[in-house]
């Protein structure tokens, strides 16, 4: 078991957030994450993106020399826009159900008002 950094709550330790204030706890050792070191003669802290914008909540902060959270600062952490972007196809095939659905309805409404 190990304790929340935010509120202290004892938290099982292949928890991903705290069960009582939703803590990330990525950067406490939360196996299957991959573990990034330094190399340099810098902590990671100093290019990381979360130390940037303040949101890093791992305790070694700002001397951490090893973190499973960090992100170099100079890398998008969206890389590939063009990936997340909604093309017809892709919304049609997310939505396949939904299309068969009301084609069925259309289709039973014309079937319907045909036989009067």
């Amino acid at each position: 078991m190990i304790n929340c950094p935010r509120c202290g709550q004892s938290v099982r330790s292949d928890a991903i957030a705290c069960p009582r204030c939703r803590t990330s706890l990525k950067a406490h050792g939360h196996p299957g994450i991959v573990l990034h070191r330094a190399t340099g003669t810098e902590p990671l802290c100093k290019t990381c993106i979360y130390d940037a914008d303040d949101t890093c909540n791992y305790p070694q902060r700002p001397d951490a020399w090893e973190c499973t959270m960090y992100h170099n600062a100079t890398v998008p952490i969206v890389s590939n826009p063009s990936r997340y972007e909604m093309t017809p196809a892709a919304w049609a095939r997310r939505n396949a159900g939904w299309i068969a659905l009301v084609i069925l309805l259309v289709f039973s409404f014309g079937l319907a008002l045909s036989r009067r």
